[in-house]
C-alpha cells in the first residue's frame, strides 16, 4: 500500500481521483492547493512522506510548478505526475522542468492516470533481491530492473526521468546526446517530448551525482549539440 499526495483544486476532480485511487490500495492525502499540501508535507521534520505526487498545474495560492521546485529541492526520488491541459504546451514543458517525471493530459481517463501511477510506483518499489549494477561507466553503476544509481561507490536518488536520462548517457560513452534524444530516452511512450526541459533535467542529475561523490564531473556540455557522458 502506497501513500499519495493528491494537490488539486477541483473538488470533483479531487473526489473522482481520491476514490480511484483508493480502490487501487492506495493511501490518499487531498489537498485543494499548493500552499497546503506544502505547509502540510514540505516544512514539517515529522511529515509523512508521500510515496507519489499527483499535482494540478493551475491552482490558486501555489500552483503546481512552484510545489513541485520546492519539493525537488529536498533531495529525493519520490515521483511527481502533472495533471495538465492538452492544449496548453507550455505547461508541460514547465512541469517537466521544474522535476515533474511524467505528466496526464486533461481530459484523462481513470484508467490511464491509475496505470501511471501503478507503473511510477513499481519503479520506485524496493526489492528484496541485492542490487545489481549490471551498467558500468566510470565512476556510475546503474541497475537498469530497479532504477537505482550509484556514483563513487554512493548511492544517488535519482528520479525515473532523470535515470533514464543518464541512462542514455551512460550506454555509451563520450557519443553526444542531444537535448532531444535524452528526452525521447526519458519518455519513450510518447509522442511529445519537448526538448526544453532537458538542460534542467541534466542541471539536477550533476548535482546528485556530485551530492554523492564531490569528485565527479563526468557529464560535459557539447555547445549546440548536447551533452556526453565522459569517463576519467
Amino acid at each position: 500500500m502506497s501513500l499519495i499526495a493528491l494537490v488539486e483544486d477541483e473538488k470533483n476532480i479531487r473526489e473522482t481521483l481520491r476514490v480511484a485511487l483508493a480502490r487501487e490500495g492506495h493511501d490518499v492525502l487531498e489537498y485543494a492547493n499548493g500552499e497546503d499540501a506544502w505547509l502540510a508535507l514540505g516544512s514539517s521534520a515529522n511529515r509523512s512522506v508521500p510515496d507519489l505526487f499527483v499535482l494540478d498545474i493551475m491552482m490558486p495560492r501555489m500552483d503546481g510548478i512552484e510545489l513541485c521546485r520546492r519539493l525537488r529541492a529536498i533531495p529525493s526520488d519520490v515521483p511527481i505526475i502533472f495533471l495538465s491541459s492538452r492544449d496548453d504546451e507550455i505547461d508541460r514543458v514547465l512541469g517537466l522542468d521544474s522535476g515533474g517525471d511524467d505528466y496526464v493530459c486533461k481530459p484523462f481517463g481513470i484508467r490511464e492516470l491509475t496505470a501511471r501511477v501503478r507503473a511510477s510506483l513499481r519503479r520506485r518499489a524496493p526489492s528484496e533481491a541485492p542490487a545489481r549494477f549490471t551498467l558500468v561507466a566510470g565512476r556510475l553503476e546503474l541497475d537498469d530492473e530497479r532504477y537505482l544509481v550509484r556514483c563513487g561507490g554512493k548511492d544517488a536518488a535519482l528520479t525515473v526521468t532523470e535515470f533514464r536520462m543518464l541512462r542514455s548517457l551512460a550506454a555509451d560513452p563520450g557519443v553526444v546526446r542531444t537535448r532531444e534524444q535524452l528526452m525521447r530516452a526519458a519518455f519513450p511512450e510518447d509522442a511529445w517530448p519537448n526538448d526544453r526541459a532537458a538542460d534542467s533535467h541534466v542541471k539536477r542529475i550533476r548535482s546528485k551525482l556530485k551530492a554523492a561523490d564531490p569528485g565527479f564531473d563526468g557529464i560535459e556540455t557539447v555547445y549546440g549539440l548536447g551533452y556526453r557522458l565522459v569517463t576519467r
